[in-house]
């Protein structure tokens, strides 16, 4: 029941993320002067619709999704006031505002919950698990903050198993800050080994960190250090795609990241703890629209920037304008694409949970 409680936060929570990015154009829009037909919360037949001016204002009642409709936001009009009239860097603001207001709630949730738990893990080295090979002069002390793994900037507590994983097997060089000064720590052979953790046999890489008690501008930095390692994340996964690491049974559509959120609201060991770990996953999914929709793919709103710039750069050159009905092909075929994939990728995370 519990588990079924986190999935039913998560969908709703996943679709106000989906709603405040079309606020975001819906808001650069109407500041920008171009006419809104319609918004809309959801999909699917509308539950309550009420027509205020020239938009539709509804909610709809599948509780994922929504649109902001624009006059001739998808072919020419005669509408002084239509999105494809207006001046080219007003069109890109109000594309990009999607994704910038996913990138601002994102950031606002996890300001939440940093403030809300009052504090968090840093990346300075409180004690060790006995056996730890590192520590000593040479090596580790408690007190330690870690500035560097490998070259790699350290600016959060989650970045040190994520880069120490990164290196794989065999030394590391790093930096730390040992009362006040920098100390470079070149070769440790820091490894993942088994430790005895409670009575029970574990495989870490056998440090303890600290953690610091919340403060507003602690905050404020935590969390946008936080939301650099999502984006991070985000990045690196894309990579792994597209080098093959990965592959399409690797990515998980709404069915895997429902039943994702299910389990990591089941892993907090209570309500409260299993709403933070759900709203802490729904912040990295914030950051992660925000990125993949600034993607140059068709459909995208990072391809409707990408081709605008395009056009406008064929415009410059040639002082001819290009056929608006190619740009309307272009996304019309990357839309059917995404449908596909999409339906790929979730019949893989159906075949994955009956399995």
């Amino acid at each position: 029941m519990t588990n079924l409680l986190y999935i039913i936060i998560g969908i709703l929570l996943f679709g106000l993320l989906i709603a405040v990015h079309e606020a975001g154009h819906f808001f650069a829009a109407k500041a920008l002067d171009v006419q809104v037909n319609e918004f809309a919360i959801g999909m699917g037949p509308a539950l309550f619709s009420r027509q205020r001016g020239e938009t539709l204002y509804a909610l709809r009642i599948l509780p994922v999704g929504g649109y902001c409709a624009m006059e001739g936001e998808d072919g020419e009009s005669d509408n002084p006031r239509a999105f494809s009239r207006k001046a080219p860097w007003k069109r890109l603001i109000i594309l990009a505002a999607g994704s910038a207001m996913n990138l601002v709630a994102g950031f606002l949730l996890v300001v939440i919950l940093f403030t809300a738990a009052g504090s968090y893990a840093v990346p300075v080295v409180r004690d060790f698990m006995e056996g730890f090979p590192c520590a000593g002069e040479t090596g580790l002390l408690p007190g330690d903050r870690i500035l560097e793994i490998n070259g790699k900037t350290v600016r959060v507590y989650s970045d040190v198993s994520t880069y120490l994983s990164a290196a794989g097997e065999g030394p590391k060089d790093l930096v730390v800050e040992r009362e006040g000064e920098k100390v470079v720590l070149n070769g440790l052979p820091l490894n993942p080994q088994e430790y005895t953790v409670n009575g029970e046999t574990v495989t870490m890489y056998g440090l303890y960190f600290d953690t610091e008690t919340a403060t507003f501008p602690g905050v404020l930095r935590q969390s946008w250090n936080t939301c650099l390692y999502f984006a991070r994340a985000v990045w690196q996964s894309l990579g792994m795609l597209v080098t093959g690491q990965v592959g399409l049974r690797d990515m998980s559509g709404p069915v895997g990241i429902v039943s994702y959120l299910g389990e990591a609201g089941s892993q907090g060991g209570s309500v409260a703890a299993g709403l933070q770990n759900v709203c802490y996953v729904i912040g990295l999914i914030a950051i992660n629209l925000a990125i993949m929709n600034m993607l140059p793919i068709p459909a995208l709103d990072g391809g409707r920037i990408f081709f605008l710039l395009v056009t406008e750069g064929y415009h410059l050159l040639t002082r001819r304008t290009l056929d608006p009905k190619y740009e309307a092909y272009l996304h019309a075929g990357g839309f059917v694409l995404l449908l596909m994939l999409m339906a790929v990728i979730t019949l893989s995370d159906i075949l994955k949970l009956v399995n």
